[in-house]
């Protein structure tokens, strides 16, 4: 069976996961309302994708 022969140190262990941090989420402006959005993704605010209204807004004019 295979055991390692020394304790790995605390410095060598973190060194080997300097690479698994998350990074920061990138944010693009949309072209139509302004509103920072997701790349790729569908506005949130407008619901346009690629210049075309994808998905509906209720509208809450009486």
């Amino acid at each position: 069976m295979a055991v390692p022969k020394k304790k790995t140190s605390k410095s060598r262990r973190d060194m080997r996961r300097s690479h698994d941090a998350l990074g920061a989420n990138s944010y693009h402006e949309c072209p139509k309302c302004g509103e920072l959005k997701r790349p790729h993704n569908v506005c949130p605010k407008c619901g346009t994708y690629n210049d075309r209204e994808v998905v509906a807004k209720k509208t809450t004019e009486e």
